[in-house]
């Protein structure tokens, strides 16, 4: 019975996806061909909207692109992360001429060189001027496209912010010169690097060995991560490694949560509301584009404020939801909260009551806000 429900649940997030997939050829004039690209838009997308979404390419998209939107349809349903924009190049015909490097400078040389040049220089301008983009760019690979996404890093200003590298095959060299590029890296940079116990066993080796030349980086500028699983293989550690690099890539972006709260909001000295203009300042900052407050980190700063007594926080935040939730329930509810805090009832039951005639949120319904009313009545 599990077996079936996990299977159906599959199938249907499956058909969820394959609604939003757009499949595309594209022209290359670097390649001197045609190659079929796969498309993921958000839920909702609208070329009108000024909304600017992270941009994630898939290497080897051929298998690689359904268990990466997968993830990440999953994910930003749950505001874990983003909605993106997903493409994915097809490569199976081609993979090994796209994916080659001089056996003198272990470098892209001939088609790969052409391969190169045609993610950087027309794949990304045409989604950027395609679609609504934010200049935060993830890239993932698996085996050689893995090695290969590494490429980008070597650039004077490396075309993505975020690499995933899935048992790369890697290049000679290209431990070390990693280890030496790195700790020069002057933007924010997330690198996730992952290998498994039944890994091939050639690839492991190196895989470890350049983990052990990475790890000890000091540059507050690289997030890395590295993980080797248990029980896993060359295949299998994929639908393990991904969700874990997109977790450790977005770690700013998801909701504030009980530790979050505990240990960051409670204690920040300017206070919980000071904090939240924090976190989405720095979630700008680092990705490029910016967050709607969410209602969850509504509840989360004015737990705070009320357990601190911190009535200034209340009141930015009360702005805050009316601001960005006018037609919904939020707004009346933080706003009625403000003045419940302050005392002046009167108010309180102003805002409440005129909540009954908005729109319910997530968390905020009329039997709630009635209660509310009722229990200052009384």
């Amino acid at each position: 019975m599990k077996k079936l429900i996990f299977f159906l649940t599959f199938f249907c997030l499956l058909q969820t996806i394959n609604s939003q997939v757009i499949y595309e050829p594209f022209q290359s004039s670097k390649l001197g061909e045609t190659r079929d690209l796969k498309i993921l838009l958000p839920r909702g997308y609208s070329p009108d909207d000024k909304t600017e979404y992270p941009l994630v390419i898939v290497l080897d998209g051929d298998y690689l692109f359904e268990p990466v939107i997968g993830n990440i349809d999953y994910q930003s349903y749950w505001d874990d992360m983003p909605e993106c924009v997903v493409v994915g190049v097809k490569q199976s015909d081609t993979r090994e001429l796209d994916f080659s490097y001089s056996d003198e400078t272990f470098f892209p040389s001939h088609e790969g060189a052409s391969f190169f040049e045609f993610i950087g220089m027309e794949l990304i301008p045409y989604i950027e001027d395609t679609y609504n983009v934010s200049k935060f760019r993830v890239v993932v690979g698996h085996d050689l496209s893995a090695n290969f996404l590494n490429y980008y890093l070597f650039k004077e200003y490396p075309v993505f912010r975020a690499y995933i590298s899935l048992s790369p095959d890697l290049a000679p060299q290209m431990d070390t010169r990693l280890q030496e590029k790195l700790p020069l890296l002057q933007e924010d940079t997330f690198y996730y690097l992952a290998t498994a116990d039944d890994d091939v066993q050639a690839l492991h080796s190196k895989i470890v060995a350049a983990n052990n030349l990475l790890k000890d980086i000091d540059n507050p500028k690289l997030h890395y991560r590295f993980d080797n699983f248990a029980d896993a293989n060359h295949y299998s550690l994929v639908g393990l490694g991904i969700p874990k690099a997109i977790n450790e890539i977005f770690t700013l972006y998801k909701p504030i949560n009980r530790l979050e709260y505990k240990e960051k909001v409670l204690t920040y000295e300017e206070g919980p509301y000071a904090y939240l203009e924090k976190k989405y300042e720095d979630i700008k900052s680092f990705y490029g584009f910016e967050k709607k407050p969410i209602e969850n980190d509504f509840r989360a700063v004015a737990a705070a404020a009320k357990k601190l007594n911190d009535m200034e926080s209340l009141e930015s935040l009360s702005k805050l939801a009316r601001k960005e939730y006018p037609e919904s329930m939020i707004s009346a509810y933080y706003t009625g909260m403000y003045f419940e805090e302050k005392g002046n009832i009167k108010k309180a039951l102003q805002y409440y009551n005129s909540g009954l005639l908005l729109t319910p949120s997530e968390f905020i319904d009329k039997d709630m806000l009635l209660d509310k009313t009722y229990e200052l009545q009384e």
